[in-house]
C-alpha cells in the first residue's frame, strides 16, 4: 500500500510502500498567512493539465487543497503557496502515475 507524506518542516513530500520510502521529492509550502493544513487526509481526485499556477497535473486532498505541479519552478523549497503542495512539473508527473485516488495523504508540522 502506497501514503504520502508531507514534512513542512523539511518540505518534503515522501511516498512511502509497505512502510519504505521509495520516492523523495522537495517542495513549497504554504506562507505563514495561508499554511498549509496538517492532519490526515486522502487523494480526492485527480486532474491532468489545469494550467497556470497548477502546473501540469493536480490532485486534491482537501477542498480547496491539493498536491500540484507549479508554473514558478524556482520557488521549490520556499513557504509561498496558498497552503497547497507545489511540486516541480516533472516530480508531480512522476507522483501522479504512482499515486491512486483513495491513497492516504499526511501532513505533519515536523520532521519525518
Amino acid at each position: 500500500m502506497r501514503k504520502i507524506v508531507v514534512s513542512l518542516a523539511e518540505r518534503r513530500l515522501y511516498l512511502f510502500e509497505n512502510g519504505r520510502i521509495i520516492r523523495s521529492y522537495p517542495v513549497a509550502i504554504g506562507k505563514p498567512s495561508t499554511p498549509t493544513p496538517t492532519g490526515e487526509y486522502s487523494i480526492r481526485h485527480k486532474l491532468k493539465n489545469p494550467g497556470g499556477p497548477f502546473g501540469t497535473r493536480w490532485m486534491s486532498f482537501k477542498s480547496h487543497y491539493g498536491i500540484h505541479g507549479t508554473n514558478s519552478p524556482g520557488l521549490i523549497g520556499q513557504a509561498v503557496s496558498h497552503g497547497c503542495i507545489r511540486m516541480l512539473n516533472k516530480d508531480i508527473e512522476e507522483l501522479y502515475d504512482l499515486v491512486q485516488v483513495g491513497t492516504p495523504v499526511k501532513i505533519i508540522a515536523g520532521s519525518l
